[in-house]
């Protein structure tokens, strides 16, 4: 059996508030919404900015953001090297699948987390460069 990860209000992870839950959901959503208003480019600001608020206040919310953040630098390194093999022309059929495959993966996980934060479950995405913790 694995030990419950402290929170800094002296409370564990298996327990997480209502309003912890709150924002580790918009910690998962930040993401999408980023990337929609700045079409795709700073998908990565939202979670970055509820890590900062959150690392030293819930472990919960902390490790959300941290992963959603992680996560997203897999998807943007995935459209960057779409675009180099875009830009060989002779790779642009290569390059629309990497692109599909990146926006629904992200989709597909961060809506997966958020709907794992809302049941106050840690949510651990398959891959991501590991930059926060």
């Amino acid at each position: 059996m694995t030990q419950p990860i402290p929170n800094p209000s002296g409370r564990d992870l298996t327990t997480p508030t209502s309003d912890e839950r709150t924002w580790a959901i918009l910690g998962h959503l930040a993401a999408i919404v980023a990337a929609i208003i700045s079409v795709g480019w700073l998908s990565f600001v939202g979670p970055l900015l509820i890590w900062a608020i959150y690392k030293d206040r819930s472990a919960f919310v902390r490790q959300a953001a941290a992963g959603s953040f992680n996560f997203n630098l897999a998807v943007w390194a995935a459209i960057i090297v779409g675009w180099i093999m875009f830009f060989t022309v002779i790779l642009i059929p290569v390059a629309i699948i990497v692109w599909v495959v990146a926006v629904v993966a992200a989709l597909w996980f961060h809506i997966r987390a958020a709907m794992a934060a809302n049941r106050g479950e840690v949510f651990h995405y398959p891959w991501g460069i590991t930059i926060l913790r």
